[in-house]
């Protein structure tokens, strides 16, 4: 489980404290799937980096209890300057995986061939999409923390990314922030709308849904 307690994050700019979250409460449980709704700029992408622990919370606090991807759609993690490879040595050495066996999924999975050997500060948002991809799967969490970029990519990829997180893992927990619709209804059992810095949890999609369209 990771719960999330009376969370507030504030952002210093300039002269002036903006307030995106505001007293945020709800729990991620084993084998959840919970869909994030919320219009642009209402605190998706925080609250998902304040869950894998990129940032902390001004106040509250967040227990996790299961192990937690970092959070895709982040590409902060990546070294520039380190090609794909580097990228994927370093990751292995951190989770103390074998990097041979890394190296073979990311290879397989990316489809970049020879671009794993170009810094990564030279790759296209997608090219970068589909590394963050590999190198989370390359590592069995207990739970994904998913930013949009589900949609990243040709046809192809999409249902590769769709396989692995939704068939082949159907087992572990996920967060994801996402504006289509289609695929929180499809793949989500819970759903949680964020608006005005307050997020609400609910048990039945469909009501978050339309709660979320009429924002």
């Amino acid at each position: 489980m990771i719960e999330c307690r009376n969370i507030h994050k504030e952002y210093r700019i300039g002269h002036v404290n903006k307030t995106v979250l505001k007293g945020v409460d709800f729990d991620i449980n084993p084998r959840d799937r919970i869909g994030l709704l919320g219009r642009n700029g209402a605190g998706k992408s925080t609250l998902i980096r304040l869950v894998g622990g990129v940032e902390m919370p001004t106040s509250g606090k967040i227990v996790r209890k299961m192990s937690c991807s970092w959070p895709l759609g982040f590409t902060g993690g990546f070294q520039g300057s380190l090609t794909g490879y580097d990228n994927a040595r370093f990751i292995a050495r951190i989770y103390d995986k074998p990097y041979s066996e890394m190296r073979a999924f990311v290879e397989d999975f990316t489809e970049l061939g020879s671009n794993l050997r170009m810094p990564v500060k030279q790759y296209s948002s997608g090219m970068r999409a589909r590394l963050a991809f590999a190198l989370s799967l390359a590592i069995e969490f207990e739970c994904y923390l998913i930013d949009e970029v589900i949609m990243v990519g040709d046809k192809n990829f999409r249902d590769k990314c769709k396989s692995a997180f939704f068939e082949e893992r159907k087992d572990r927990a996920l967060l994801l922030a996402s504006h289509s619709l289609t695929i929180v209804k499809q793949y989500c059992n819970r759903a949680v709308v964020l608006r005005d810095g307050v997020a609400t949890m609910y048990e039945d999609v469909a009501e978050a849904i339309s709660v979320y369209e009429g924002l």
